[in-house]
């Protein structure tokens, strides 16, 4: 993963990129395109991606491209992109991008060197060196820029914090170690929420873990920490407790409830839950004297779990019906008792 920084129309935006000779094209996400202004071209011909087994991939099929200038450190360029709906990057720099600057990259080191021909005439400022970043770090510092006020859609703010109209989600970091929450593919609900310490959750019983983090959520939405299927599962984790108001500005902690007979061990890092954002509608209540009747009116606990037997309102009670299987040799010797007792 290389740092580079994108020049939009709107404006620029510094993000890290996938170098990859896999592809055989150079891709940008969609959503960046949308958020940083940069143009988006409608393709001639429209293409599928396909894997390397001959499957179409999940960003589906290309439909525009764009240019844009980039940098990386002091190399600048007018780059051009594939647009599509990526899942793990944000860009990912393929072999057109590679066979076109011919780089030395130096694995070991992480060291990427622009020492061709064309970049030393016409690309470079200055130093021809630039160093990756590890693909964790670069994931993490992608959804901060994703969800920093700064480089999302802004809304109109006030010396208390942000108003109705600003749906930007802030993710503080309290501790250097803390992860920020991260998706696991691109149309999941929630994002995975990491522990930022490690701690033993008993058997039968239940444990508060921090995150290392606190979130700032927009108007009128709140968020809910959820249990991950996997620890539900196989370790039978749960999260008890999880509803956090929008207004609250402490660190993010889950209740991690064991409800199997085996003591669980969460490890620092560890995904533990997920944390999924919901509107909800913040109507006032309103004091009244009488409430509109229902069929349904008072009936509780069990009272849509109807039968034959329960009372209907505005009715008298129906006698009750049973009726029991037999089979055709005890209906046979009922039959000819009845029919003996007749005679």
């Amino acid at each position: 993963m290389v740092k580079i920084q994108l020049h939009g129309e709107k404006e620029s935006v510094t993000i890290n990129a996938m170098i990859d000779s896999g592809p055989t094209e150079d891709f940008i996400d969609r959503e960046v395109c949308n958020k940083h202004g940069i143009e988006m071209i409608k393709a001639k011909n429209p293409r599928e991606i396909y894997l390397a087994d001959g499957k179409p991939s999940a960003p589906g099929t290309v439909t525009h491209i764009t240019k844009v200038p980039m940098d990386i450190s002091s190399h600048r360029e007018l780059a051009t992109f594939q647009v599509a709906n990526l899942q793990n990057h944000k860009v990912i720099v393929g072999m057109p991008w590679l066979k076109e600057h011919n780089p030395t990259i130096e694995w070991n080191n992480k060291r990427i060197t622009f020492n061709s021909e064309r970049c030393t005439t016409w690309c470079l400022k200055s130093s021809p060196v630039t160093y990756a970043v590890s693909e964790d770090k670069a994931l993490e510092e992608n959804l901060i820029t994703r969800f920093s006020k700064i480089q999302a859609k802004k809304g109109p703010t006030t010396k208390s914090g942000p108003t109705a109209n600003d749906q930007s989600v802030r993710v503080k970091k309290l501790s250097a170690e803390a992860r920020v929450p991260m998706k696991g593919t691109a149309r999941a609900a929630g994002h995975d929420l990491y522990a930022n310490e490690g701690t033993d959750v008993p058997a039968r019983g239940q444990a508060i873990v921090g995150t290392g983090i606190a979130i700032g959520l927009p108007h009128e939405t709140y968020g809910r920490i959820a249990p991950r299927s996997s620890l539900a599962v196989k370790h039978r984790l749960m999260t008890n407790a999880g509803v956090m108001d929008s207004d609250y500005r402490g660190e993010v902690k889950v209740v991690l409830a064991n409800l199997g007979d085996q003591p669980y061990r969460v490890k620092k890092a560890d995904r533990i839950a997920q944390l999924i954002i919901e509107k909800f509608d913040n109507k006032k209540l309103q004091e009244v004297t009488q409430l509109d009747d229902t069929e349904r009116r008072d009936q509780g606990f069990g009272s849509s779990d109807t039968t034959m037997d329960h009372r209907v309102t505005g009715q008298k009670d129906k006698a009750h019906m049973e009726i029991n299987e037999i089979t055709a040799r005890a209906f046979g010797q009922f039959y000819r008792k009845e029919k003996q007792q007749a005679s």
